[in-house]
């Protein structure tokens, strides 16, 4: 029999464990984020995906990462309408407010929401009746795209493929953003389009004069 509570009571114990081993042992660092508030530098932009926590993969400690995560690690293009605007919402506020000095798109291998698009493309709209299907219609050029140059893939090399073209498509909506355009251009802000291969334990980086995702990682 499943028990329901089991989930719950792991992330109590967890919270203990981080107290104890953590909390207690960097009492002084933790207490100065309290005082002084948070300053990180990047901006990361990580999938919804339970098996890649940026933290957890990438050894960061509290108050090093400003971290948006949502559904295929998706940046929608900058609008001015009247609609809610959480993503974007974050973007303004660590660019303008933290003045964070990189921004990362971490796409990953074996997306849920990435598979999902391109099993059912056609779902992918934005008058769908799916909360999830209107979110990935704007990963659909993404689809299109790997779709036009593999005809012939298979549906793990179309996904894998439109994984990483998601990315270097939310780099050109980052620069859709007033506030990032300015700061791109004045040399006080990065971006970076990373992909990272949970199979291999690969982490890439898309360059952009290559036109090529290159290893960051052996």
């Amino acid at each position: 029999m499943c028990d329901n509570h089991a989930p719950i009571d792991k992330l109590v114990e967890g919270f203990k464990h981080f107290h104890r081993e953590h909390f207690t042992q960097q009492d002084r660092y933790f207490q100065a984020l309290v005082r002084e508030g948070q300053n990180p530098r990047v901006l990361f932009l990580a999938c919804s995906d339970s098996r890649v926590d940026p933290a957890i993969v990438f050894g960061s400690e509290p108050g090093d990462l400003f971290i948006i995560r949502n559904v295929a690690n998706i940046v929608p293009p900058f609008e001015t309408n009247t609609g809610q605007h959480g993503v974007s919402a974050a973007i303004e506020y660590a660019v303008n407010g933290l003045e964070v000095g990189h921004i990362i798109i971490n796409g990953h291998s074996q997306c849920g929401g990435i598979r999902a698009l391109c099993e059912n493309p056609g779902d992918a709209h934005i008058d769908s009746p799916s909360l999830v299907g209107r979110w990935l219609a704007l990963a659909r050029p993404a689809y299109e795209q790997a779709r036009a140059d593999y005809p012939d893939a298979d549906m793990d090399r179309l996904a894998h493929e439109c994984e990483k073209d998601s990315v270097i498509r939310s780099l050109d909506n980052l620069m859709t953003f007033p506030m990032v355009r300015a700061r791109v251009d004045a040399g006080t802000l990065k971006l970076h389009g990373w992909y990272f291969d949970m199979a291999r334990g690969l982490l890439q980086s898309w360059n952009p004069e290559s036109g090529r995702f290159e290893a960051l990682s052996a």
